[in-house]
């Protein structure tokens, strides 16, 4: 599937700062699942500066605004050509150990409620059965409801709530795969939202957990399904704030607010594109 991405973040200072400084993992994943085929972000008025592949195999661009600057925008735009590997990350490439990432963060701590949603589940015998016991457990017990929650909100807040968004879904499922021995990760990407190819208004984020013998694979409890050919992968963190796509530090006295607008369409494969 071609799937085509406009993706515009604008930051707004209430007064101007001095500079602000930006570090992106705007870039698709490369692996089998995707073929790169145009790719395009641009920040107003910045300068380009380093990048690097990090251990998870993420590409981390970094930007500098000179102020005074009261206004930022970001702006992606591009085609990614992908496959369906039934959630399985085949063909990426990273130096970070698995094992890593059992490491707990605050929104991904299991509390009493998280941990009894793995109970009955024998990882050590079939740990692809098990994420996916957790994954389905998941879902039944957060219900998707847009703004139910907020960015800071944890796995065991959602939970209780039994209410939430795909990031609290993602934290959940890492919460309990962690809490079973499994090592678990939040992923950052894109969605293409209905079968009828409709405009998706949102970035996305899953959970990925690593099988012995497999790898990693993806998980979408939000979706009730593993990532397939309507997902791009962007990239990969011990939680949401660690995955993120934009961070970045703003030096001055301005208070900062945001809008997003995401916009996934597929689009038909050309013969030029196929070659």
């Amino acid at each position: 599937m071609l799937l085509s991405v406009d993706h515009v973040t604008r930051y707004f200072y209430d007064q101007p700062v001095r500079a602000v400084v930006q570090s992106h993992r705007l870039r698709p994943s490369q692996f089998d699942g995707q073929k790169l085929i145009r790719w395009d972000v641009t920040v107003s008025d910045g300068q380009k500066g380093g990048g690097f592949r990090d251990g998870a195999g993420d590409w981390v661009q970094g930007w500098t605004v000179q102020g005074p600057v009261a206004e930022i925008l970001v702006q992606v735009s591009g085609q990614v050509e992908t496959t369906d590997l039934a959630g399985v990350l085949r063909g990426h490439k990273e130096s970070v150990p698995p094992h890593c990432y059992l490491r707990g963060t605050h929104p991904t701590t299991a509390d009493a409620a998280l941990a009894a949603l793995g109970e009955g589940l024998t990882p050590d015998s079939d740990a692809l059965a098990t994420a996916h016991a957790i994954s389905a457990r998941i879902s039944d017990a957060i219900a998707y409801r847009p703004g139910a929650t907020e960015a800071h909100t944890t796995a065991a807040e959602a939970l209780a709530l039994g209410e939430g968004v795909c990031q609290d879904h993602a934290h959940a499922l890492i919460a309990v795969a962690r809490s079973l021995g499994l090592p678990a990760r939040y992923v950052s990407g894109y969605l293409l939202a209905g079968d009828d190819g409709s405009p998706h208004e949102a970035s996305h984020a899953w959970a990925e957990v690593h099988v012995r013998g497999l790898g990693w694979v993806g998980f979408d409890p939000a979706n009730r399904c593993c990532p397939d050919e309507r997902y791009i992968r962007i990239g990969s963190g011990l939680d949401a704030q660690n995955a993120a796509l934009i961070r970045g530090i703003a030096r001055g006295r301005g208070e900062e607010s945001l809008e997003v607008s995401v916009t996934v369409q597929a689009r038909q494969i050309s013969s030029q594109t196929q070659q």
